[in-house]
């Protein structure tokens, strides 16, 4: 009797796809233990860490055991590479961390900036002058999942304006965005 280890649609479909899931998994793992670690997560990264080894572990291992199956090097690369393309994905829904918001205005900012305060968010202007004269430079802290609603504001309010979205890793007080009271 034949094992399902032993026949051909495991050598060339079952092992293949294995691999390239479990690939997915444990790159979309480390895309994540990575972004864990840089937003100071101490105790969640290695908890990642030890599931994304263990599956990268188990691959391996199968991919050693077939060494003559070319199906299972593809498999590995474009799992690598979907898990790269789902990292990022989960990257953007989870939307961890805080955004530094970095907005030059040529022309009066003082809409952008009452809107955005309006809204909630606290706002730093600054009046400045650029090569081709007066600017305004407002510089706002925000929730990264705060950041296409602030998008969308300053291409409404000043649709001309030059902005800057940075990385911020620490913030000492989380009083960026006060909540709103409708009167």
């Amino acid at each position: 009797m034949m094992h399902l280890a032993d026949s051909p649609v495991f050598d060339l479909l079952i092992l293949p796809l294995f691999i390239f899931l479990a690939r997915i998994c444990d790159v979309s793992l480390d895309t994540l233990r990575i972004i864990f670690i840089s937003k100071g997560y101490k105790f969640v990264a290695p908890v990642i860490g030890f599931f994304e080894i263990l599956i990268w572990i188990v691959v391996i291992t199968r991919i050693m055991q077939n060494l003559d199956n070319w199906l299972c090097y593809v498999a590995y690369a474009g799992g690598f590479a979907t898990g790269n393309f789902i990292g990022m994905l989960l990257d953007e829904k989870l939307a961890i961390g805080y955004e530094m918001v970095r907005v030059i205005t040529k022309k009066d900012a003082h809409g952008l900036t009452n809107a955005l305060r309006k809204a909630g968010y606290g706002v730093t202007s600054v009046d400045a002058m650029g090569m081709q004269g007066e600017v305004g430079i407002l510089y706002i802290v925000i929730n990264r999942k705060k950041l296409n609603e602030i998008i969308a504001m300053i291409n409404e309010y000043n649709p001309n304006a030059f902005y800057t979205i940075e990385n911020i890793n620490f913030v000492n007080k989380k009083v960026f965005q006060h909540s709103r009271v409708d009167v």
